[in-house]
């Protein structure tokens, strides 16, 4: 039968609302009863586990937590997310690499009783608008966990020791409040220790910064992105899990995203390697934005559906603004 801590943790699983957890422990309960001769409840409790996780997952408003206060209100903005990983547009090598964390954060207690511990330290990096801070949200809403992003302006001071304090503070919330933590422009903490016109103050950041995620010990999964990968210190790619590269959007995804968004407008025929064509080196926000132009215009002047020349004059038009 179950032992009592396997009875706390899938109290505790169920009022987090983690499905993932409680099946997880539900099956080791199984093992163990088969192991002591129970064969007829394993198999019942392991076929019960089975057909609950064909079921759509459970309608559920995330458990509140409270809101940082003092110092903390200053570092730390918290949502909760309801973008899904459906709800991206990405490379398959990237979903496929983000789907292993999906994975193996669902099957952490698994992985742990091994004496292994999940992908819980990403660093995303890629030009602007590709996905990278979204993609936390994903994470975030796909793991039904609040979502942390972390205030750079209200951690970077000019006072000697100040920031590396603050950000202690961050890392004491991260270990006990289980969530998704968003270092956005991460290379403002991470950046180059060699660099010239650096001062004692900001190595000083990116030190106490790296040790924290040395000794990081915490169930939660902290995310990190930059658009300029070539300003961290070498030492940064060396502390996370995982460093997944988000490219600029090929022609299959540049049509997948251009279709999304024009999902209720009606699409004549169109000519996708022109389209693709005319966006290249646009990020997928920017192709995103020159298909709601086009449905917009298409909107405001009473037109029956868009063709290519729409699209291309608004992909156009993004690629002008982008250079300003």
């Amino acid at each position: 039968m179950a032992t009592a801590d396997q009875v706390k943790a899938m109290v505790r699983s169920h009022a987090d609302g983690d499905d993932a957890r409680f099946f997880s422990i539900a099956l080791q309960v199984a093992a163990r009863a088969a192991r002591s001769g129970q064969t007829n409840f394993a198999q019942e409790l392991r076929d019960l586990v089975e057909e609950l996780r064909k079921e759509p997952p459970r309608s559920r408003k995330p458990i509140p937590v409270a809101q940082p206060r003092g110092e903390l209100s200053g570092l730390l903005g918290v949502t909760y997310p309801t973008t899904r990983m459906a709800d991206l547009v990405l490379e398959g090598p990237v979903r496929d690499r983000l789907n292993r964390v999906l994975l193996e954060q669902r099957q952490r207690d698994r992985l742990r009783e091994q004496g292994f511990h999940p992908l819980r330290k990403l660093l995303l990096v890629g030009p602007p608008g590709t996905g990278k801070t979204m993609t936390a949200s994903a994470l975030a809403g796909e793991l039904h966990l609040p979502l942390f992003v972390i205030r750079l302006d209200g951690l970077i001071t000019k006072f000697m020791g100040e920031t590396a304090a603050k950000l202690r503070l961050v890392f004491d919330a991260l270990r006990e409040t289980h969530g998704v933590y968003l270092f956005d422009e991460v290379d403002a903490l991470g950046g180059e220790r060699a660099r010239s016109n650096d001062v004692g103050e900001i190595r000083r950041v990116l030190n106490s910064f790296l040790q924290f995620l040395e000794l990081e010990e915490t169930e939660s999964l902290l995310v990190a992105a930059t658009n300029h990968p070539q300003l961290l210190d070498s030492a940064m790619f060396r502390r996370f899990d995982a460093v997944i590269e988000y490219p600029l959007p090929t022609a299959p995804v540049i049509k997948a995203l251009v279709l999304n968004r024009l999902a209720t407008i009606k699409v004549g025929r169109v000519s996708w390697g022109h389209v693709t064509k005319a966006a290249a080196g646009l990020s997928h926000a920017e192709v995103t934005m020159a298909a709601e132009r086009a449905a917009k215009d298409l909107i405001l002047l009473d037109g029956r559906e868009i063709v290519t020349a729409d699209l291309v004059s608004a992909l156009n038009q993004r690629r002008a603004e982008s250079r300003r």
